[in-house]
């Protein structure tokens, strides 16, 4: 990006500085996103709610990784930029400051994190069929006087107005996927952000599924964010990120306090037990290959025009359960616009080898066919989808 200073690598990309400001101009059309994913020569990939295809400036910066290593030329001290680069860049996303964002290994780390600063006799709000990562750390917290709320979720959909109405005045927490992973829904988190303002109840919103395609709605207070890079952020897993707003975070402990959560990272001995200004104290130590190409992935992602990525994957999706209607295919109910989209089959997991042997990649979800559509897809690629759906009806 231009103006800013880089700390050069032996093998492989540069990362910026943390510090400096990321830009997202669109300064790389989808044609060329495209290009950086060789797989995408060979097979349509909507498979991405559950893994995204390896992008080539990922594999070098992996690969580059390998080399250092290999090579005897490492430095930890150069790995640990890349994973500081991540958290300017996903701040970056989230349009917070990156003292607000720690670096973590997955989405159940943040929510256990909240999790454990309930105190017994709270009140969380939690879909009934939320992901596992979601909802477990709070079900354990009930063993600690905490009560949770399951909302029905019928046919794994959220509804705005279910989950509105359960939220109450003693109401603690309120935890959602903003898109589900199961069937593509978007609950309406500006009219859950207003609820829980209006009662003083904590929102905790698990983007996986949304982040780097969709836009989080301006008039949405999160008091937290959680993202695994794995997916829509094109990363290798085990990098995430945990937004903290401000006034929380001194409620929260580390669950396992480490170098990284203390004031001086490079101090490794001894203590005293103290803890890094912001949310860094929330840290854990990184593994290297996933930030380096956690760093390459989010350099790709933020050279596209958001407005631009946003609206070709609704449009690609919306072709998508269009052609599937037509052919008779039942597709999930959709309150809001999704990049996901379910459908119905008689037998899901056939369906998904029936499509790879016709070089589409999908996933069985609750049942059903699920496809996600990111800026690399094309129309080509939702007919091809459409022609190999036919052959599992």
């Amino acid at each position: 990006m231009e103006g800013m200073r880089t700390i050069p690598l032996t093998h492989g990309p540069s990362f910026p500085i943390l510090g400096t400001t990321p830009d997202r101009g669109g300064t790389v059309d989808l044609a060329r996103f495209r290009e950086q994913f060789a797989v995408l020569d060979r097979i349509a990939w909507l498979s991405t709610p559950s893994c995204a295809p390896a992008a080539e400036p990922v594999l070098r910066a992996l690969h580059a990784e390998l080399a250092n290593w290999d090579l005897g030329d490492f430095s930890w001290p150069q790995r640990d930029q890349a994973a500081q680069h991540s958290r300017r860049q996903v701040a970056g996303l989230l349009g917070v400051d990156p003292e607000h964002v720690a670096l973590v290994q997955s989405v159940a780390e943040a929510v256990a994190t909240v999790a454990a600063a309930l105190p017994a006799g709270s009140r969380v709000v939690v879909g009934a069929e939320e992901f596992r990562s979601n909802i477990f750390p709070l079900l354990a917290a009930e063993q600690r006087g905490v009560h949770v709320e399951q909302v029905p979720m019928p046919g794994g959909c959220l509804r705005s107005e279910s989950l509105v109405a359960a939220i109450a005045e003693d109401t603690t927490l309120v935890a959602l996927s903003d898109v589900q992973s199961a069937t593509g829904w978007r609950t309406d988190l500006a009219a859950v952000s207003a609820r829980c303002r209006e009662v003083g109840a904590q929102l905790f919103v698990d983007a996986t599924q949304s982040a780097g395609v969709l836009a989080l709605p301006e008039d949405v207070e999160p008091d937290f964010i959680a993202i695994h890079g794995y997916k829509w952020l094109l990363c290798p897993r085990g990098a995430a990120w945990f937004y903290v707003r401000p006034d929380r975070l001194a409620a929260l402990t580390p669950l396992a306090p480490n170098v990284k959560t203390s004031p001086e990272p490079q101090d490794y001995y001894g203590g005293p037990l103290s803890y890094a200004p912001g949310a860094r104290r929330l840290d854990m130590s990184p593994c290297w290959p996933s930030w380096a190409g956690a760093a390459a992935a989010l350099d790709l992602l933020m050279a596209l025009d958001s407005a631009e990525l946003e609206r070709h994957c609704l449009e690609l999706a919306g072709l998508l359960r269009e052609g599937a209607q037509e052919r008779g295919f039942r597709c999930s109910p959709t309150e809001r616009p999704s990049h996901i989209v379910t459908i119905a089959v008689p037998d899901a997991d056939v369906a998904v080898h029936r499509l790879a042997a016709r070089d589409v990649r999908a996933t069985a979800r609750a049942g059903a066919l699920r496809f996600g559509l990111h800026g690399f897809n094309t129309a080509d690629d939702v007919s091809r989808t459409l022609s190999a759906l036919e052959s599992t009806a």
